[in-house]
């Protein structure tokens, strides 16, 4: 931790993880990607990977490579930051796109991620003595500022757009816009920290699910309505 440069209000989110749950994991996300070709939610799934690599691009390219916030201890940085990414980009963006659908096995698909954030960590910590340990951090006081930003931007454009809407039938719910972006982050974040894994506690889990993933909700919405102006779920024009 002592690789960046630590402030008075920096929250240092960190794991303390072994190889035994990336390798668990590796196996869910193949099975979940699957899942979802098999349900021909294509459109999902390219938006899922979309989601993995941003998060390569956030946490490796910046948070590393430029800001030198994050710290791996056991690892490569950049193949365990990639299955990192892989891992919570895949997973948080397909399960925001289908709140964003309405898809009606919402609540299956909700219960798989949830379950297997909780489930995958409990295996590790007991099963995962003999595999070696990786310990990871960032410090966040030089990026949660920017974020704030973004959340504030994101919102404020979605309030305009309702302000100048004609009818109620028009404006945007959101209710449901928050809820999203505060209980996808939330879910992550509380699943962590029951398993073990997440090091940094309560304010850590208050902040990131306030801040983090509800950031981009307002410009994931209007992705989300521009492309399925387009295509639907099985890529077909709309």
């Amino acid at each position: 931790m002592t690789a960046f440069l630590m402030t008075t209000l920096d929250i240092v989110p960190g794991r303390i993880l072994n190889y035994l749950y990336i390798y668990l994991d590796i196996a869910f996300l193949c099975l979940f990607m699957g899942l979802l070709i098999y349900k021909k939610n294509y459109l999902t799934a390219l938006f899922a990977l979309a989601g993995g690599i941003i998060y390569f691009i956030v946490d490796y390219g910046i948070f590393y490579l430029l800001l030198r916030t994050r710290v791996v201890e056991g690892a490569s940085y950049f193949w365990f930051l990639l299955w990192l990414s892989l891992s919570y980009g895949i997973t948080n963006f397909a399960w925001i796109w289908l709140w964003l659908r309405r898809d009606r096995h919402l609540l299956e698909w909700s219960l798989l991620i949830l379950s297997w954030w909780l489930v995958c960590p409990l295996l590790a910590q007991t099963f995962g003595a003999p595999f070696g340990e990786i310990a990871i951090y960032r410090g966040t006081s030089m990026y949660h500022g920017v974020m704030a930003g973004f959340l504030f931007v994101g919102y404020f454009i979605l309030i305009l757009m309702n302000m100048r809407a004609k009818t109620a039938a028009d404006k945007i719910n959101l209710w449901w816009l928050l809820a999203i972006g505060v209980l996808v982050q939330f879910g992550w974040e509380a699943a962590l920290l029951i398993g073990g894994i997440r090091q940094g506690g309560l304010e850590t889990l208050v902040v990131n699910s306030l801040l983090e993933t509800n950031m981009g909700i307002p410009y994931l919405y209007l992705i989300h309505k521009a492309v399925t102006k387009r295509f639907r779920e099985d890529l077909r024009h709309a």
